[in-house]
């Protein structure tokens, strides 16, 4: 075998096991938003000169394993493991209130382990389908950034607001590349982690001020009550088609092939839309409960999986909103990888793997994140939650990102790097808070500034 190609099956195993085992652990952290934590540290690993392989299986390895751990905190305290856990917790909380999140849990990670194993295949399909049309799409960039930017903003919860908003947003990000031109600074992950971090410099900003204050405080400590653990099976790995019954199994597989051959949408309309689809047709109320959560879940992660990999390997173009928004070290990482602003044309994972080596790597890492995280969340959950929530430092986790931001935009621009991530941060964040203006929205703006504005100037 070529010795290339064993080093880089080596370099993609291990990093990523790295991924799994990292975001294994971060998916039990209650509140840890993929965007702030999966797209800095992607970044990281793009910046330091990992190979490609391995940069990929960092990435998927680490969406698929906090996917299924992020399961824990939602179904065990009744708080969403992170964003796509929102539209979990309401069936999760009623099981809760059954005595059973335990069963909650385990159909919640059963399904997603069989929704990931399902859904690279099917991206790398659907993405070899669509590859014959990347010319045209690539010559046309610049209009079809604009126009799914409008449509996901349509998409999102802020709905004709955030269409209109998109307008001002990306009026600021042409303002702050006009005056860092000035200074010959040339940004682009600066806006990037600004961006990403948005909610979270909202948050700081709030609390610094006196009414914000008030209307964080808390008198009294949140509790929790942990159900004992009940284990229904021998051995360490147990066989997710038997923790799922035949029905639950066929609606996973359903509705992680529909969302699969979806990359425009947002994941956390299509949890919804699919989770309603499977409810309906489901009539006795404690099987549509755990039905629900386990097609729901495995759409958060067949979703994540297609709206990486679809335009990664179709386009090279960030054509989603996770493609905008987490995944977004995989497409525009400079000086590494790039997205010409000005032709469209690219130079990233898109230029230098092969649709035979996306679908090896990608089920590589649904693989090293199947054999760390799931018999880990089977077995472990209870105690890794009693631990989480009584001994991490919530304010320690975010602290150790926000350094690693600031480190990073200071590399990149000096103080006008800084600038440029608070001032993105804390208009993103309260345009997110207040209008449902979100950070996939948010990323699409970014790139309409920098590859649809110039095309509309050009033609006037």
């Amino acid at each position: 075998m070529d010795p290339q190609l064993l080093n880089d099956i080596a370099v993609a195993a291990g990093m990523g096991l790295i991924g799994a085992v990292v975001f294994a652990a971060i998916g039990l952290v209650s509140g840890t938003d993929e965007t702030t934590t999966l797209a800095p540290l992607t970044l990281l690993v793009v910046l330091l000169g990992v190979p490609p392989a391995g940069v990929f299986t960092f990435f998927l390895a680490g969406a698929v394993a906090k996917h299924m751990t992020h399961a824990v905190p939602t179904a065990l305290l009744g708080i969403p493991g992170d964003t796509l856990a929102t539209p979990l917790l309401q069936d999760a909380n009623m099981l809760r209130k059954l005595g059973v999140p335990h069963i909650a849990l385990r159909k919640m990670v059963s399904g997603a382990i069989v929704a990931a194993f399902v859904a690279v295949p099917l991206a790398v399909l659907f993405a070899v389908m669509l590859a014959p049309f990347g010319a045209a799409i690539t010559k046309t960039a610049p209009w079809i950034f604009l126009a799914a930017a409008l449509l996901i903003a349509y998409f999102s919860a802020g709905r004709w607001a955030s269409v209109a908003l998109l307008v001002p947003f990306v009026v600021v990000i042409i303002a702050l590349q006009a005056l860092t031109a000035k200074y010959e600074v040339k940004l682009s992950i600066s806006y990037f982690l600004g961006i990403a971090i948005g909610p979270l410099i909202a948050d700081l900003f709030t609390v610094i001020a006196p009414a914000g204050r008030q209307r964080m405080l808390r008198d009294q400590v949140r509790q929790f009550n942990l159900a004992p653990d009940v284990k229904g099976w021998s051995g360490y790995f147990p066989n997710p088609l038997k923790v799922m019954d035949r029905v639950q199994t066929r609606w996973t597989l359903i509705t992680a092939t529909i969302s699969s051959a979806t990359f425009v949408f947002s994941p956390v309309a299509m949890t919804v839309v699919l989770g309603e689809l499977v409810g309906s047709r489901i009539k006795h109320a404690y099987h549509r409960l755990t039905t629900v959560l386990s097609a729901r879940n495995g759409v958060t992660e067949a979703t994540y999986i297609a709206e990486a990999l679809i335009p990664l390997i179709a386009f090279g173009l960030p054509l989603s909103p996770v493609a905008a928004g987490p995944a977004a070290p995989l497409f525009n990482a400079p000086p590494r990888f790039t997205v010409d602003a000005a032709t469209g044309q690219t130079h990233n994972l898109h230029n230098l793997l092969n649709h035979w080596e996306f679908l090896g790597y990608g089920m590589l890492a649904v693989l090293l994140a199947a054999v760390v995280s799931y018999p880990f969340a089977m077995n472990f959950a209870r105690r890794a939650a009693l631990f989480v929530s009584r001994r991490v430092s919530h304010e320690a986790i975010i602290a150790t990102f926000v350094g690693l931001i600031i480190v990073i935009s200071v590399w990149e621009g000096q103080l006008l790097g800084l600038l440029v991530i608070l001032t993105m941060g804390l208009l993103g964040g309260l345009l997110s808070r207040n209008f449902g203006f979100n950070t996939g929205v948010q990323f699409m703006g970014y790139y309409t500034a920098v590859l649809s504005v110039p095309a509309i100037v050009r033609l006037f």
